[in-house]
Formats: structure tokens, sequence, C-alpha cells
């Protein structure tokens, strides 16, 4: 669901996008082809995968068929021959590059003891080392290109302890590319280039998104990557000597566009929307200035995550108001009455509740052994995943008033172990909202 409209401004016009297969990457490059951009479409995805649909083939025959020229490369941005070889490739295809999309990332939300150093490598080589190798690959081309521009999605710095605690070397992984945005802005300003930071205000549902473990639930609490092409579209048609060292929220750059309605973009019109990483909650009236880190180094908030009623409760209800005596208990033997072997098998992990405030006290929930069960007491087997959570909180969980994954992402709730496997809480709500416990 696109809401800006086109105005040609990228016509012939080169970009190269790394991670353009799929998700975000794919839906900016579509959206540069309708103003028949030419496209250099850079992954390692060529063969179609199991579980995520999208090649580079794929998206360069989409591309063709909005208007666009298009050029797929197999490209892994952490080998250097592979990207010199696809801009040199695309260059002589097209003459050029004016505009640098740097997409592909690695995520693992990992403490520092549960994250292994090969999965550490593959964060920090492909969003760091990899965006500054395409950035430096493509720059000759750049400094002769037409309004020439970076854009690279990844957040606003911010060096507050509690976006580090919970997964360090993501974090840090991040914000080198935040970083490198916030160098190259001053190094390329005499050249006329443009380089700035597109993030989301809420969470973006995309297929990484669907690997991770989120179902149709976490589903309902994200917006559409479209908003994401959108915001990219109308940043690449600035002025690249004057917009630049910018970190834009998507939003307010749609609100700057005149677009004040973002609904259409919303997979669920009735559910609270996940705010995403990164970005500080404020209560502030949305402002026009969407720079969290301007050209003058000045720190802005950004404008809060958008809120809309939420469901109306349909999972299990408490024997008694929230945090209640009796209420967490309550809630988990509910849930114990409702498991079937099929539904442990599909969840596959055991959760540990260190619940404060009323009632506290260690309970679990055993959705991967037998037929599952709970309890009151440390798990029987180790668990993959501990919450620490509020009575309070951990009722809101089970009523559909709030989402384990924004919670965590709002500080309710505290995770050590698998991330994924917590994220999996969510498709298991999903599943008592459906059976309407």
């Amino acid at each position: 669901m696109s809401l800006l409209k086109n105005t040609g401004r990228l016509a012939g016009r080169t970009a190269y996008i790394s991670g353009a297969s799929r998700g975000i990457g794919r839906e900016i490059a579509l959206k540069l082809a309708k103003d028949k951009a030419n496209i250099i479409v850079a992954a390692k995805t060529a063969q179609p995968h199991p579980k995520l649909q999208g090649t580079i083939y794929t998206v360069a025959e989409e591309i063709e068929a909005l208007g666009g020229k298009a050029f797929p490369c197999i490209v892994d941005i952490r080998d250097e021959n592979q990207v010199r070889e696809s801009v040199e490739k695309g260059v002589a295809k097209f003459g050029g590059i004016d505009i640098v999309v740097n997409n592909a990332s690695a995520i693992s939300l990992t403490k520092t003891p549960d994250t292994d150093m090969k999965r550490y490598d593959l964060m920090h080589t492909i969003n760091a080392r990899g965006t500054f190798l395409v950035t430096k690959t493509c720059l000759p081309y750049l400094l002769k290109g037409k309004n020439s521009q970076i854009l690279n999605l990844s957040p606003p710095l911010s060096l507050k302890p509690h976006w580090f605690q919970n997964h360090v070397a993501y974090s840090i992984a991040k914000y080198n590319m935040s970083l490198f945005a916030l160098g190259w802005a001053e190094e390329f300003k005499s050249y006329g280039i443009g380089v700035n930071c597109l993030w989301p205000a809420t969470a973006i549902y995309t297929a990484a998104m669907e690997m991770l473990g989120g179902g149709s639930s976490i589903k309902d609490q994200c917006r559409m990557p479209e908003i994401m092409s959108d915001a990219a579209y109308a940043i690449l048609c600035q002025d690249s000597m004057t917009a630049t060292g910018n970190f834009y929220i998507d939003e307010n750059v749609l609100r700057d566009q005149g677009i004040t309605d973002l609904t259409p973009y919303a997979y669920s019109k009735d559910v609270q929307l996940m705010p995403d990483f990164f970005l500080e909650s404020t209560d502030s009236v949305h402002s026009s200035q969407y720079a969290i880190v301007g050209k003058d180094g000045a720190p802005q908030k950004a404008a809060p995550a958008p809120s809309v009623s939420p469901a109306n409760a349909a999972a299990p209800k408490a024997d008694s108001g929230a945090g209640g005596a009796g209420a967490v208990s309550g809630v988990l033997k509910q849930i114990e009455g409702f498991l079937t072997p099929e539904l442990v098998k599909s969840i596959n992990a055991v959760f540990q509740f260190d619940v404060k405030g009323s009632e506290e006290g260690v309970y679990y929930l055993d959705m991967k052994n037998g037929n599952g069960s709970v309890g009151q007491t440390a798990p029987p087997s180790k668990s993959d995943c501990t919450i620490a959570v509020s009575g309070e909180d951990f009722i809101k969980l089970f009523s559909g008033k709030l989402s384990p994954t924004s919670a965590y992402m709002m500080g309710k709730i505290k995770i050590k172990g698998d991330m994924t496997k917590a994220m999996a809480l969510d498709k298991l709500l999903g599943k008592l909202k459906k059976a309407k416990l």
C-alpha cells in the first residue's frame, strides 16, 4: 500500500541497492522503478529459498514490469571482489551510479553469553564492513552522479545504556552504519553528496521477522514495508546539497509530505502498533523536524510511535483483576487446559517467568516436552528463555493487551536466553486469541 505518488524525479538515475531481493530493499527498488529508474539489484539470493520468497531475478522482473531497468547481481557484500565486480558491471550497463541504498543487514537479538562469534562476525561484516565497502566502491561514480545520495537503513544515535544491554553486539553493528553516515555527511558535503539514515517508527513486517519466529499476531502489530519505501523515495528526491546528515523517521518524513493518515500502512487497524528498536518513547507533539541528530549535532527527540485502540481481550482471562490474588496461576491453569501435542510441538520452547510484585515467584510454561505443562516452580527441564515481568504485565501479556515483543522493546519485560523463542510467545497468544479463551 503506497500512499506517496511518484513524481518521475528519479527517471534515468541509477541506484545500487544492497539486500534488494526481498523485504524493504525490494520495496525501495520497486518504488524507484515506477520513476523509470535503473536498479542494480545486489543480493545473495539467486536461487529460491525454501521459506523466503524472492530472488534477484524475480525482483528484476518486477522492476522491468513497472517501467524501470534492472541489473541483477549475485553479491555477498562481505566479498570485496563481488562488490567491485557488481559495481563495475552495473556502471558498464547504466553509465554510472547516482544513489546507494545500504539496506543489507544481519540481526541477532542476543546477550553477550548467547552470541556466538560466527553470528557476531556475520553482523559486523555485513552491517558495518559491508556498508563501508559498498559505499567506498560506489564513491567514484557518486562523485560524477546527478544529485547523488547515500541512504543507510540504520537508527538514530543514542548512548543510553538500555539500547545496548540486551543485544550489545547487534546494537553496535547497526550503530556503525549510522556513524558512517554521520561521518560521510561531513566528508562528502563539499562534493554535493547527500548522506542520510532512515529508520521506522514501528516494527515493519518482513520475511526476516517471520524467520525470527513472528506469527500472525506479530504481523498485526506491524506496518507494511511500503511505508519505508515511500519515505526513502521522498528522501532521495531531495536536494543533496542541503538535505544531508539527517536521521529520518519514516512516519515523520511522510507527514512532511502531507500524508497524515498512516493507517493504510498497517496490517491491522485494531491492534496497537509495536514500536521499533532504538526510538525514545516521548509524549511530545509531532514536530516537522525529523532529524534525530541534525547537522549541528544537537539531539532531537523522535515523534512517538502511534497507538491505536488495542484489540478486545480474547485470550485467557484472569481469575481476578490484573495483579490480583491467583491471577497469574489462574492464567497458567487456563493455558494448561488448552495445550495439545501439536501446539507444544509448534512452539517448542520452555519458558520461565520470574514474576515481581503481586504473586511474586517463579512460574514455568513447558511448550516443548510431551503434552506440555505449567507450574509455580522452576521448570523441570532447562528453560529456553527466562522472562522477568511484573504480575500486572504478566496478566496483560495473556489477555491480549500487550505483546511479548513490544513489551520487551518498551522495557516492560527482561529476557534472558533465546530471543527467537521469546518471540514464539506471540505465536502462542495468536492461537489463544483464535480459540477465544
